[in-house]
């Protein structure tokens, strides 16, 4: 099973064990991640899950899509080249040890 490291606003550290093939964004909102909310339920249309990845996992999470970075340049505060929505982030076994900064709310 995955580990991901979330690391919240406040700089708590939280491991979450997470299943492959859900997002980053349900596994934070199953282990309650603070800053993590989800709002849309991850259909890509809030910015609620706003993270930072971690510069050592850029090149395996890849950039945002279209759409995504879209979304969030327009409804995210804190944006970033490595801001990516939890949602849009599918979690499989060479993700495990990912670690996630989550940003601040959106406007």
């Amino acid at each position: 099973m995955p580990r991901i490291t979330f690391i919240e606003p406040d700089g708590t550290v939280r491991l979450v064990d997470a299943e492959p093939h859900e997002s980053a964004m349900q596994a934070a909102k199953r282990n309650g991640v603070d800053g993590i909310i989800g709002e849309c339920g991850g259909s890509c249309i809030c910015a609620t899950c706003h993270c930072h990845v971690d510069e050592a996992w850029l090149d395996r999470v890849g950039p945002a899509g279209d759409i995504e970075a879209d979304l969030l340049e327009f409804e995210a505060a804190d944006v970033r080249p490595e801001s990516r929505l939890a949602c849009q982030i599918q979690i499989t076994e060479a993700l495990d040890g990912l670690v996630l900064h989550v940003a601040g709310r959106s406007r």
